[in-house]
């Protein structure tokens, strides 16, 4: 259960964390991290052996030896300080004695060898390395010939891993093969082994990668913690067919989750993995993967099946509807290639019930998915064209959403798109879209839309000027007019024909400037777009698949404020923005944008969707955007759009990183949107030790969505998601404990949760895999 800390009481702790963070870090310009402010995904930190210590097995290591070719083709070598000798058979070899042969270096004391055999033993402080192995043992004997080597009292290292440990014997099979009984295996330094396997077997296959073990023994810092018959493990990262760690969680809703996954390596090109997971307020539930890679298509397909919710009685009660026994999820996904210019992509998924990702969701990421779209497509390109068939279709998966809510089925979908240079600068060019629409109990219908145009664009680096004209048409052939709901849908065959000019045009100007000693490239970008399109009655138009566009600075040079054909705007718009850079001429990096524009309307914009009202703006929004890089550690974006017509702020967003010291990183954002949302995101990771490492986030909604009659307006805020955690990376050894409280429905449900991690390095972890989910909720995270 995560503690129920006050929510203003988090948000000072979690401030006070993240001012501390700043104040203590260092912000060294030229000390970039690996994953500089700003970057949307950072790569996924790689396994950390910086805080190994020395390997003394080392010290004995001879570097250069080869690592391929045949060793029983290669000659044999021999060298001592004394070597004596009986007869032309028997050697006696004494002080610094060695046996070289390709990567074979055997070193000891004392060595004595028949060569018409080829046997040996070795005696004092012995050392063997070959292309895989190092070794240092009490005594060894073998046979140069058969590539066989028995030592006792040994300790060993791999070369290509960390993997390392003890033995009472090991017998050297053959290059790629040993087996050491009365062993150990840990990645842990040799002086201190946080954890290892301890084993009456253990066989090492190189050539495979594996490692297996036989009546094994868990011990962390040597204290036992299970017992198994039996255990294969990794020896590096090839893939091998067996079990994988198990994940572990709890939830309230779920109760304890154990999910244990096993491997299938079923060939170079397939695998798959299934996964029983043990649910013990739900029941158990089956999933699995199945990956697949050929010459011309690779894909994955998933599934989960839980026959028998053990909670469903009890959650239909609560929401007052029917939550099926038997819940389920597939998700296939393919892209497959015909040739040089054609291919498929295909993205099917599916859920039992609209509660499925609120129930079995592993985070808010899958729990907060209101549509779940499938779709298929046969695509084609060319030097001059784009072509695609297929469809899509959506599922809704938010329980709060009628069923009339749900997108038509757009089955089957062409589209079509050219350019192709005409005469001199002028360019032809078409858009075309023909799709069938379709949806239970709703108006049905097929809609062409076709837009061919003429552009001359001119060009050059100081400035442009990009004139278009074309004509857009677009008619319908419906069925079931008595289901639209709209009476003015009365025609059978509407359709809408309109012509569309546009000229955009800018300027490019540069200076140079200093700046605190660094050369900049300043640049200075005027630019002017009118658009012109003549009014045209819309109103007997269904509308299958249109949506207005949220107002932005890119939407200043759009020719139509609607996505979807069902919908061209009316346009006598002058459309005026500038935007100024700031280059840095030692790299090219871009320090500075800020833009900032408006659209001056000349007409009213009548056309609109059904419900909304024509508008008699003489301007726009003004829409303003700054992205500020003041290093690789710091990033300041700002977005602004005031309305000034209604004189009040339209949309307000701030954001702030900051990476600092080994991993630190702080964010800080403010979302606005009015009549709609306000929220406060603050998120970090701060390393308090070079192994240790606090990382939480607050995303809080100033005002509730979801308001009470006490709060109409919803001015009280409440948290949409709080994490605190801590995390700890020693040589061998990384753990992770996550609490968590979040909403996780849209009916504002709140759900707790507590994971935990342990990662043995090397070897795997077990838990709750909380790296990706940790790299959407802290940007900058690694």
């Amino acid at each position: 259960m995560l503690p129920s800390l006050p929510v203003a009481a988090g948000r000072r702790h979690l401030a006070l964390a993240i001012l501390l963070a700043l104040a203590f870090s260092p912000a060294h310009a030229d000390d970039a991290p690996s994953c500089p402010a700003g970057t949307l995904k950072c790569p996924k930190k790689p396994v950390d052996w910086g805080m190994c210590g020395k390997n003394d097995l080392l010290d004995f290591y001879v570097a250069g030896l080869p690592t391929t070719g045949d060793r029983r083709a290669a000659p044999r070598d021999a060298s001592a300080l004394k070597v004596s000798s009986s007869d032309q058979n028997h050697y006696v070899l004494e002080g610094k004695a060695e046996i070289r042969q390709l990567d074979l270096f055997l070193h000891a004391e004392k060595i004595t060898y028949d060569a018409e055999t080829t046997d040996f033993t070795a005696t004092g402080p012995v050392t063997y390395q070959d292309r895989g192995l190092l070794l240092s043992a009490e005594n060894a004997k073998g046979n140069t010939d058969l590539d066989q080597c028995t030592l006792d009292g040994v300790r060993y290292q791999l070369l290509q891993s960390r993997g390392n440990g003890i033995a009472e014997v090991a017998i050297v099979d053959d290059v790629d093969h040993a087996r050491l009984t009365r062993a150990t295996y840990s990645t842990c330094n040799l002086h201190d082994q946080q954890w290892a396997f301890a084993a009456r077997e253990l066989d090492l296959d190189r050539a495979e990668g594996i490692g297996r073990a036989h009546d094994v023994t868990f011990r962390v810092h040597n204290v036992p913690v299970f017992w198994l018959p039996y255990l294969r493990f990794p020896l590096d990262d090839r893939r091998v067919s067996g079990f994988l760690y198990p994940t572990i969680g709890y939830g309230e809703r779920r109760g304890f989750d154990l999910t244990l996954p096993y491997y299938f390596n079923i060939a170079p090109n397939y695998d798959a993995t299934l996964s029983p997971r043990i649910m013990t307020e739900r029941g158990l539930m089956l999933g699995g993967e199945f990956r697949y890679l050929t010459d011309s298509s690779s894909g994955t397909f998933n599934a989960e099946y839980l026959a028998h919710d053990n909670r469903a009685g009890e959650e239909s009660l609560e929401v007052g509807d029917k939550v099926p026994d038997s819940r389920w999820w597939y998700q296939w996904k393919d892209a497959t290639s015909f040739g040089t210019n054609w291919g498929a992509n295909v993205n099917l998924n599916r859920v039992s019930d609209d509660r499925y990702f609120e129930d079995f969701g592993r985070g808010l990421y899958s729990s907060a998915v209101g549509f779940l779209p499938s779709s298929a497509y046969v695509n084609g390109h060319g030097s001059w064209w784009n072509a695609s068939i297929g469809g899509d279709q959506y599922q809704i998966t938010d329980p709060t959403l009628p069923s009339q809510y749900e997108p038509y089925r757009r089955l089957p979908r062409m589209t079509f798109s050219g350019q192709h240079p005409l005469a001199g600068l002028l360019e032809g060019g078409i858009d075309a879209e023909a799709v069938a629409f379709s949806k239970d109990h709703a108006l049905d219908g097929r809609r062409v839309d076709l837009y061919p145009h003429l552009d001359l664009p001119i060009e050059s680096a100081a400035w442009f000027v990009r004139p278009e004209l074309g004509y857009r048409y677009t008619s319908y052939s419906l069925d079931h007019l008595d289901q639209s709901g709209n009476p003015l849908l009365q025609d059978r065959h509407p359709s809408r024909g309109v012509p569309i000019f546009s000229v955009d045009s800018g300027l490019v100007f540069e200076r140079s400037l200093t700046i605190a000693d660094e050369a900049y490239t300043q640049t200075f970008e005027p630019r002017a777009y009118y658009l012109r399109v003549p009014y045209r009655d819309q109103d007997d138009l269904p509308v299958f698949d249109t949506q207005e566009v949220p107002f932005s600075f890119s939407q200043l040079f759009r020719s139509n404020r609607f996505v979807g054909a069902d919908r061209q705007m009316d346009a006598n718009n002058l459309s005026l923005a500038l935007t100024t850079r700031f280059l840095e001429n030692a790299t090219g990096v871009e320090r500075l944008s800020a833009s900032i524009g408006e659209i001056r309307y000349f007409d009213d914009q009548r056309v609109q969707l059904p419900g909304a009202h024509p508008t008699d703006f003489g301007g726009s929004t003004y829409a303003g955007e700054i992205d500020l890089h003041l290093n690789d550690r710091w990033r300041i974006v700002l977005d602004q759009q005031w309305n000034p017509n209604t004189h009040q702020t339209d949309l307000s967003t701030f954001s702030l990183q900051n990476r600092f010291g080994d991993g630190g990183v702080v964010n800080f954002s403010y979302r606005y949107r009015r009549d709609f949302l306000e929220q406060v995101d603050v998120s970090t990771a701060i390393p308090l030790t070079p192994s240790w490492r606090l990382i939480a986030r607050e995303n809080y909604a100033l005002n509730d969505p979801l308001a009470s009659a006490t709060d109409p307006h919803g001015r009280d805020g409440r948290t949409l998601e709080r994490f605190i955690g801590i995390e700890h990376d020693t040589c061998c050894v990384a753990w992770r404990v996550i609490a968590r409280h979040w909403i996780r429905s849209v009916n504002g449900e709140a759900d707790n949760a507590i994971y935990f991690e342990l990662e043995f390095k090397g070897v795997g972890s077990i838990g709750q895999q909380t790296d990706s989910f940790l790299r959407r909720g802290i940007l900058g995270y690694q």
